[in-house]
């Protein structure tokens, strides 16, 4: 377990419901791993198997645009945690994930990830209504943009 996980993870929203021996539970299956400025963590299209929080550095999230290039869609910051939503729904990645900087980052794998909450379903319990949540503010943020969007097209 890397020093320090269980507190960075306490500062994640997926992980901030978690008492210290659930946050040690998680934090016993993260990994730490290293990349070097514009190493892809991973590629759009590629199998989600992995999520990752961002411990030191940066990360950008892009996309690939016919005709035009790379687009960044977000820069992320130390303390983000990005790539869950291909472990959660076992789908394909959504996204390039781009070291901007050089990242380091606290990754836990998909099979970790299920096995633990297969055997802790208080931590599971907990882990799923922060993901609920999660989607929920997201689905509402989405639900805002296109409102907007909708609006400014009209004129």
């Amino acid at each position: 377990m890397p020093t320090g996980a269980a507190t960075l993870l306490k500062k994640v929203p997926l992980f901030k419901d978690l008492d210290e021996a659930e946050l040690a539970e998680v934090a016993g299956v993260c990994h730490e791993e290293t990349f070097v400025s514009g190493a892809y963590i991973f590629r759009e299209g590629e199998a989600g198997n992995r999520l990752y929080l961002i411990t030191d550095g940066e990360v950008r999230i892009s996309r690939d645009v016919p005709g035009s290039g790379e687009e960044a869609l977000a820069i992320l910051k130390s303390g983000a945690l990005f790539g869950e939503m291909a472990v959660f729904d076992r789908s394909e990645r959504s996204t390039h994930a781009i070291s901007n900087g050089g990242t380091t980052a606290l990754t836990i794998s998909r099979a970790e990830f299920e096995i633990l909450l297969d055997l802790n379903r208080e931590l599971a319990y907990k882990v799923l209504w922060a993901v609920t949540r999660l989607l929920s503010a997201r689905l509402r943020s989405t639900n805002d943009s296109l409102r907007s969007f909708l609006a400014m097209s009209m004129f």
